[in-house]
């Protein structure tokens, strides 16, 4: 086996507690990605896991606006927001890692979500789309052109990592098996429609 290409870079994506069978916001059969995850991140050099990291009470939440539910959409500053039930929470257990995930082979770890009004879906960028995280520069400044993508959930998260990873000028491909997503109303099609419309690769 040689070298793995240092020109690449896995990104494991919101592999957690509360997005896993159980959890606050559970996405189904999330926890199925795990075994495929450990196994890509044996094959590179550069991995990234990002973390949702919600302050108590933040803006996405459905209890921080009274008389809303889960899943409902409003309008905040930035753009239409899905109401999620609170998850991710900072320093709770469901904000952890999945404990079969093998977080020490990861290269870097992004938080996300830490901004009490906006929420991040994205490894790149909040969804205001101005305050990014500086994941792009760090990977560029390894000599990173094309980044693949596994975790949670393919029609947020993931969805939104690899548009702003397009964005940004790099190479993108999402592992089929290494994704689950939570489908709002056929949300996961239309994220594969978008991903693939942007010049994702799908493998």
């Amino acid at each position: 086996m040689g070298m793995p290409d240092p020109t690449r870079a896995l990104i494991v994506i919101d592999v957690q507690r509360d997005f896993c069978p159980g959890g606050a916001l559970e996405v189904p059969h999330g926890d199925e990605v795990v075994p495929v995850c450990n196994r890509l991140m044996a094959e590179f050099q550069h991995v990234v896991l990002t973390q949702d990291w919600h302050p108590e009470g933040h803006a996405s939440f459905a209890s921080s606006h009274p008389g809303r539910a889960p899943y409902e959409t409003i309008e905040l500053p930035y753009g239409s927001q899905v109401l999620w039930p609170d998850h991710c929470v900072v320093g709770s257990p469901g904000a952890e890692f999945h404990p079969e995930l093998e977080i020490a082979r990861a290269t870097r770890i992004v938080q996300k979500g830490t901004h009490p009004e906006i929420d991040s879906y994205s490894a790149f960028f909040d969804n205001d789309q101005t305050t990014s995280t500086g994941l792009a520069e760090a990977l560029r400044g390894l000599g990173v052109e094309h980044v693949v993508l596994a975790g949670l959930a393919t029609d947020f998260c993931v969805l939104y990592t690899a548009m702003d990873a397009r964005s940004a000028g790099f190479a993108v491909t999402v592992i089929e098996d290494g994704v689950r997503g939570i489908d709002l109303e056929g949300s996961v099609a239309a994220a594969w429609n978008e991903m693939m419309e942007a010049g994702v690769q799908r493998s």
